[in-house]
């Protein structure tokens, strides 16, 4: 909650399962971290009123599993195109 700011995230996080199965109560399923990421990122100008908020670059381990994602939010143009450009160099080279 301290992060996304309320309670709402988990309705984000999870969505509704197609597969439900007698172990499953309210047929919930976790979404995709790259879904996750997205909601999070239109929060950001939503929510926060960040008016330029790039993809986030996709923070990789060793084999290659996403760990966290690096997020940059700004109001300026400007910002945008320079830390979309660094994004896109390091992702290509998968640090």
């Amino acid at each position: 909650n301290a992060c996304w700011g309320d309670e709402s995230w988990s309705d984000v996080a999870y969505a509704k399962s197609a597969n439900l199965n007698l172990f499953e109560d309210e047929g919930l399923e976790k979404v995709s971290n790259n879904r996750f990421a997205e909601a999070f990122r239109q929060r950001l100008q939503k929510v926060a009123g960040f008016r330029k908020v790039p993809e986030p670059l996709a923070m990789r381990n060793s084999t290659n599993a996403t760990v966290y994602y690096l997020f940059f939010a700004s109001q300026k143009n400007t910002a945008e195109h320079i830390i979309s450009h660094i994004f896109k160099k390091f992702d290509k080279e998968k640090i």
